[in-house]
């Protein structure tokens, strides 16, 4: 439902609008809001916007257009995709990203650029400088360990360095790696250099998803922070919170305090507070995680209220790709439990951090006791991936045809739990 009297503020913000629980905001309400936080401040400016790819949820096709229009009046106006390490878009899914056809392409919207971000192409990055140890070390505090890099080269892609202004339009959610998503993630990881990536996904593995995820204070969000201040460009966010396919809050302002007031939102409406742990939860995968280094957010956003010794279902019967980028190095370690990676570091130490850490970040808390790893959850996966690959995975295997939907439905109080889109709301216990 959409509208329904908003709260509307102009303070030390530019511009926010949050809509009343239980309803959206309508359209006109958007695009005023755009058009008075960033209508006519960019005029003769070059102005680089980065936006996510296709395994984030918002109304980025409607937001496109809308900011296109309130940016009529700049000298060049690009969308940069902030993939991360997720595989470059082709020409038709950058167009489809944005809600264009190929003739409004070469058209209409002939004057808007269209980029991909290329993490593993040095000739696109620059630096901004070194995070030292010291600083690596003030950051981390008592989750700092010494698999972490001695120094971090804070490469960056070099765009960010030619354009006059960078905006940044994203969603805020809670996050497994950062606590909550959006912000300054969008330049590290978003469009950054392996160093960044790797450091920031490490520290993130070192604290753990359980006391990470949803909170809003982490070391890793200081340190993206503490690379986005060597930033000499200027930059402006559009922080948004969605709400199923239409948005409940919108901020924009100084990336810093609009990030938090994100957060802050996003704390309210997408974390789901249980009472019990669940013993079984099957979590839905969206087609939108097209491999499993996106689609283990089902387990990521569930583990925090399942109980110990329990399961996590990921049903995703789309999914045939671990990972078009690392599935070398995963095939290589499999997925596991924190301490079993830094019990053997030298045997490890060769492996990308980023790839370890999505490891462990999938594979959930653990100890182990006496050489054996003990995980506090089975993950089991129901995909394309056959058992052979979840067995050399160290994963659990389902075969999704087996499952049935109506099993699973309506059995909370027996401690099961039915998620139909898993990935962005976030499941906790009270206690």
């Amino acid at each position: 439902m959409a509208g329904s009297l908003p709260l509307v503020v102009f303070s030390m913000l530019d511009a926010k609008i949050i809509s009343q629980p239980g309803t959206l905001l309508g359209n006109d309400e958007i695009t005023t809001t755009l058009q008075k936080g960033l209508g006519g401040k960019f005029k003769n400016q070059r102005v680089l916007v980065l936006i996510p790819d296709h395994t984030r949820s918002l109304p980025l096709p409607f937001l496109f257009c809308a900011l296109v229009d309130v940016l009529r009046n700049t000298k060049q106006l690009d969308f940069m995709v902030a993939l991360g390490t997720h595989p470059p878009l082709s020409e038709d899914s950058l167009n489809k990203l944005v809600g264009l056809t190929q003739d409004e392409r070469t058209s209409e919207f002939k004057h808007v650029g269209l980029l991909n971000h290329a993490w593993d192409t040095p000739s696109a990055l620059t630096s901004l400088g070194i995070i030292e140890q010291d600083e690596i070390k003030e950051i981390a505090g008592e989750r700092w360990h010494s698999s972490l890099p001695n120094e971090v080269d804070i490469r960056i892609n070099k765009a960010v360095l030619e354009y006059d202004h960078i905006l940044i339009l994203g969603p805020t959610f809670p996050h497994e790696v950062v606590g909550f998503s959006g912000g300054a993630k969008y330049l590290f990881p978003g469009i950054s250099g392996a160093e960044m990536i790797n450091a920031t996904h490490w520290l993130g593995a070192l604290a753990g998803v359980v006391g990470t995820i949803g909170v809003k204070d982490t070391p890793i969000r200081e340190m993206i922070h503490a690379a986005a201040s060597r930033l000499q460009t200027p930059l402006t966010l559009v922080a948004l919170t969605v709400e199923g396919k239409g948005l409940g809050g919108l901020f924009i302002g100084n990336h810093v305090e609009v990030w938090g007031e994100a957060a802050e939102l996003s704390a309210e409406r997408h974390i789901q507070w249980t009472e019990k742990p669940f013993q079984r939860v099957l979590s839905c995968a969206p087609s939108m995680y097209d491999e499993l280094w996106t689609g283990a957010k089902a387990m990521y956003k569930l583990e925090p209220a399942v109980a110990l010794d329990g399961e996590v279902v990921i049903y995703a019967p789309h999914l045939d790709v671990v990972s078009h980028v690392h599935g070398k190095y995963i095939y290589e370690v499999g997925y596991h439990i924190l301490p079993y990676f830094l019990n053997d570091w030298d045997r490890f130490n060769h492996i990308p951090l980023g790839v370890l850490a999505h490891s462990t970040h999938l594979r959930g808390s653990g100890v182990m006791e006496n050489g054996i790893e003990k995980a506090n959850v089975r993950v089991t996966l129901a995909s394309k991936l056959p058992k052979e690959d979840c067995e050399r995975l160290n994963l659990g295997y389902m075969n999704p045809e087996k499952i049935k939907i109506e099993e699973w439905e309506n059995r909370e109080d027996e401690g099961v739990l039915y998620v139909p889109k898993a990935g962005e709301i976030l499941y906790r216990l009270k206690s």
